[in-house]
């Protein structure tokens, strides 16, 4: 079976024509995913330095967390002091008849 030569160059210029589309095309899509990947990376650029930040913080509770403790300890302890203090004032206000006139005359 032989082809005319016109039939030859119609078939290998369509064959040219489509593989330069379908290299287009390719080219395009392959773009589209390089800038997909930038901004992944980007995203996880943000993701790996705010961890890193989140990280260098919480490093540091442990001392922050004694100190908060101890002076936690101290607010408490005084705190049961102006209460036993007020029981005190209660106590004697309830069983004196005169206050606050003996708290007055008193020295």
């Amino acid at each position: 079976m032989e082809y005319s030569e016109q039939a030859i160059i119609i078939v290998w210029g369509g064959s040219l024509l489509v593989g330069v589309v379908v290299i287009v095309v390719v080219a395009i899509l392959l773009g589209q995913i390089g800038k997909t990947a930038k901004q992944i990376e980007g995203g996880a650029s943000a993701i790996w330095t705010q961890g890193k930040l989140v990280a260098n913080n919480t490093i540091h509770i442990p001392i922050f967390l004694s100190t908060t403790n101890r002076v936690a300890g101290e607010i408490l302890g005084t705190a049961v002091k102006i209460l036993n203090g007020a029981k005190v004032v209660e106590t004697h206000i309830e069983g004196c008849p005169g206050c606050p006139d003996c708290l007055l005359s008193k020295k």
